[in-house]
């Protein structure tokens, strides 16, 4: 599906409104392909508007132009200017449709007195044609994949060498860069030793990595907006007993996870399958998170995969399986791979070992 064709899509979701207009930047890159940090697009029965600043209005011509997009380019000297843009793009429009998710109170209080249009609230219609991604997006998270596999694979095997959590952060996002990343995916994870791993969250800080430590690495690449999202997990130096028994049940728990996604399948059951294993091994009240999230444009998106949650997997999804377990005094353990939902089952995209809960050797000199 071309990026062109994408604002039909959206066009045919329109039940309550003549027009949609779009502020959300995730969802005007979706559809335009524009990446600034300023714009709004109205998208009508028959046409594409865009409304942007000075700052843009060459930069949104060539980005939409490179996609194959017919739009009209509007660019607002001012504030005062772009609103005028904004109304007169709307005003033959009897009702439009703006984004009642990404909205503040005040900016409709701004459109509401100057359009003369009437405003309709809408939830997701550009979100939920988003969801299914087409070719190019799932290349673009593969290529992610593959170099955040690429980065972990050259500093995995440094764990336990004296490094800090930090440190090992820094080599991983350095590493993605140079293998061809704009930069990560999101704030990378390293987490070690029985109070910071017990944080799935953790943000790294100096804290050296120690044998005896569980090390959670949770690390994803960007490549032309897409993310990627893996986690690894470690324990430096010979497991104990309880590190490698809740090592196998993670690592069991998250390959059934893996095993039972398919179209058709809802998430709340995926969830119940990885919650499942962990919970009759004794350690249900140690997972403390959903199984997994959808991933895109954005790092956390739907489809979610949770106890909650009624969605149900489709074909061209692209989700996480990640199921982990977390105490203070232990610390945690967390797999996770990307996946892509297909007609027969599911594709992963991340690759690195999670056999064994040992890092690889680091390379003799």
């Amino acid at each position: 599906m071309s990026l062109a064709a994408r604002a039909g899509r959206v066009r045919s979701r329109l039940s309550t409104c003549e027009a949609l207009l779009v502020s959300d930047l995730t969802n005007i890159r979706w559809l335009t392909g524009f990446t600034g940090s300023n714009g709004w697009v109205v998208l009508g029965p028959d046409a594409l508007t865009f409304v942007t600043d000075g700052r843009y209005g060459q930069q949104a011509a060539q980005q939409m132009a490179a996609s194959g997009v017919d739009a009209t380019v509007l660019v607002g000297a001012t504030g005062g200017e772009t609103l005028a843009h904004l109304a007169a793009t709307c005003a033959p429009f009897a009702t439009t449709g703006f984004e009642a998710t990404h909205v503040s109170f005040q900016q409709h209080a701004t459109w509401a007195e100057a359009f003369d249009t009437t405003l309709v609230p809408t939830t997701g219609l550009v979100e939920v044609e988003r969801r299914t991604k087409d070719d190019a997006e799932i290349e673009a998270m593969a290529r992610a994949c593959r170099i955040a596999d690429g980065a972990l694979a050259q500093v995995a095997p440094l764990l336990g060498t004296g490094l800090t959590e930090a440190q090992v952060r820094n080599r991983l996002e350095i590493a993605m860069r140079e293998l061809g990343a704009t930069g990560p995916s999101y704030e990378t994870i390293v987490a070690t030793g029985p109070t910071n791993a017990a944080l799935p969250h953790h943000r790294p800080t100096d804290t050296l990595i120690e044998p005896g430590h569980t090390v959670i690495i949770d690390v994803g690449a960007l490549v032309d907006g897409y993310h990627s999202d893996m986690t690894r997990s470690y324990v430096i130096g010979e497991p104990s007993a309880l590190q490698r028994e809740l090592y196998d049940v993670v690592l069991a728990a998250q390959q059934a996870g893996v095993a039972a996604v398919a179209a058709g399948v809802s998430t709340k059951q995926l969830d119940g399958v990885c919650r499942g294993i962990i919970a009759d091994a004794g350690f249900g009240d140690w997972f403390t998170h959903g199984t997994g999230h959808g991933v895109g444009l954005l790092i956390h998106e739907d489809p979610f995969l949770n106890r909650a949650s009624d969605a149900i997997l489709q074909v061209g999804d692209v989700v996480t399986v990640e199921p982990g377990v977390y105490r203070e005094g232990f610390g945690g353990i967390r797999v996770e791979d990307l996946v892509v939902v297909t007609s027969d089952g599911c594709r992963v995209l991340t690759a690195s070992p999670k056999d064994s809960p040992c890092p690889p050797s680091p390379p003799t000199t």
